[in-house]
């Protein structure tokens, strides 16, 4: 029973993704759909406030256990409702951390174009990124899962590293590598829903939000370097 069913889950990621859409994917994609757009628009407007108000960036080790501590919390509640609770709790939390970032890119000259345009940038990449994952021409990459992951570590571990040893070039490498690990994660995210590889809800719109959120803060900080007011 088990190598039959392995057999057929590499049959059905062998065939285009086109054919691979079914009913109850499509229905996990919208409640994804519905639920990332209500979860970006409550941490956008806990940015913003955030950024408004000018309050403190929680630092590092702050920013790292609160984003672990939920991210953990809401995979246990990912079946109840409490998720739902969850999931806004950390992606509020996420929300306020972008905050005093935002803040210091809108203090520059270029400041508010500078953000305008890295959220447009964002936005069309993850529609274009979307709609192209979804197509029958889209590259299938459901054996792309490892070597994303391995991708990301590796990104995370020199992101802390540029960040002790205070390395601007790395970090702006480090930015560049986000970009290109979290349009591969949503293109795999996206397929993995539609062929019925993910089928809850709540962890598709946190693997779809930490794209987002990681692609837009990655962005931004290179628009702001190559607006040449970003050190």
């Amino acid at each position: 029973m088990y190598s039959e069913t392995n057999n057929q889950a590499a049959a059905a990621a062998a065939q285009p993704i086109s054919v691979l859409q079914s009913g109850a994917g499509q229905k996990v994609l919208r409640d994804t759909y519905r639920l990332l757009s209500a979860t970006l628009l409550f941490s956008a407007v806990i940015a913003g406030t955030s950024a408004a108000l000018r309050l403190p960036a929680p630092g590092l080790l702050l920013t790292l256990a609160g984003y672990f501590g939920l991210l953990f919390l809401t995979f246990r509640l990912r079946n109840s409702l409490w998720g739902l609770a969850s999931v806004f709790a950390l992606t509020g939390f996420m929300g306020y951390t972008l905050g005093p970032v935002i803040g210091h890119y809108l203090g520059m000259a270029n400041g508010p174009q500078l953000v305008a345009t890295t959220m447009a940038v964002t936005a069309g990449a993850f529609l274009g990124l979307s709609w192209y994952a979804r197509s029958s021409a889209a590259v299938n990459m459901a054996n792309w899962g490892s070597f994303l992951m391995i991708g990301i570590i590796t990104a995370f571990g020199l992101g802390l590293a540029a960040v002790f040893f205070q390395m601007p070039a790395l970090a702006l490498a480090v930015s560049g590598l986000f970009v290109l690990l979290m349009s591969g994660l949503i293109m795999f995210e996206t397929q993995n829903i539609v062929r019925g590889g993910e089928t809850n809800y709540i962890m598709a719109t946190v693997s779809l939000f930490v794209s987002i959120y990681n692609l837009f803060a990655s962005l931004l900080h290179i628009f702001g370097f190559l607006g040449g007011e970003d050190g």
